[in-house]
């Protein structure tokens, strides 16, 4: 009965715009004629096409080389930007949760970054990554690493890095956040017992510290992993319509919007809502999760 408010709230902001999208994607629904829209099957998936005379082809969301390709640069994305934004969460958290003058200043310093606003933080690197007028190129040519300077978000090599760095920039304090959130909740007795049997402080952060801390770091990846494969923001104002850094929610919302394909991207949202689903379900399967508080093997 407590639950019910959160429920009904639930499904009208999520699952019921969630089912919409699923069965727009098995219509021929674009913006004009979405009250029209007619039952088609599988066709914005996948549908063999006959030419008559043994040939044809396959056409459809699965046989689309730009979908897959969309596909590889969001799990590219998500794979790399959660790895350096966990190893320097941890970093920054075991730092931070050291006792020196100042911490707390240094606490509010490092979040700085995740409380501006992802479109603000991606205009203002937009900015410093160009190509005549930012500052990363000047400060790197005055250093004597680069010759002549680089359209960073412009260029296929470099355009995916570029984003990338932006994310771990903007992200990492979240995952700082939670990490030393698990630390803080680590007795002091263990580390006062290490210290009084002499033990090494490398063998103790990997015998006490990482076990115990464990639960908060992959809490923090699967909720980074989650908003990482579902990643438009950066790609779209840092890098519009680029191959080298089309992700799967930006793939699927020029179909929706930008080419009048409803249908077609509905599909590409189901799909990704599928990926992500199953990724997720994958991980914490395989790093034995336990999200009720109970005891695992």
């Amino acid at each position: 009965m407590f639950l019910a408010p959160m429920l009904i709230v639930l499904g009208a902001v999520a699952l019921f715009p969630l089912g919409q999208t699923i069965w727009f994607g098995f219509t021929d629904a674009s913006l004009n004629n979405i009250d029209a829209a007619r039952f088609v099957g599988l066709r914005n998936y996948i549908e063999w096409l006959d030419y008559g005379n043994g040939q044809g082809e396959w056409l459809g969301l699965l046989a689309d080389d730009r979908w897959w390709r969309a596909v590889r640069n969001t799990v590219w994305f998500a794979v790399v930007s959660v790895s350096f934004e966990t190893l320097f969460g941890l970093i920054i958290a075991l730092v931070l949760n050291a006792k020196f003058p100042g911490r707390a200043v240094v606490r509010t310093l490092v979040l700085v970054p995740w409380a501006i606003p992802t479109v603000v933080s991606a205009k203002m690197w937009g900015w410093m990554l160009h190509d005549q007028f930012g500052i990363i190129n000047d400060m790197l040519i005055k250093l004597g690493l680069i010759a002549t300077p680089i359209a960073w978000t412009a260029s296929a090599d470099t355009a995916m890095a570029a984003v990338m760095m932006v994310d771990i920039w903007k992200t990492t304090p979240f995952m700082a956040l939670l990490i030393l959130a698990g630390l803080q909740m680590i007795p002091d007795d263990i580390y006062e017992a290490a210290r009084l049997d002499g033990i090494n402080p490398v063998r103790v952060f990997r015998k006490v510290t990482l076990p115990l801390v464990m639960p908060a770091l992959l809490v923090g990846v699967v909720f980074r992993g989650l908003d990482a494969l579902r990643v438009f923001d950066i790609v779209y104002v840092l890098t519009p319509n680029t191959d080298a850094t089309r992700t799967m929610s930006v793939y699927a919302r020029e179909n929706l919007f930008d080419y009048d394909k409803f249908a077609y991207g509905s599909a590409a949202s189901t799909l990704l809502f599928l990926i992500v689903a199953l990724i997720t379900i994958g991980f914490i399967y395989l790093t034995r999760m336990d999200l009720e508080g109970k005891e695992t093997d």
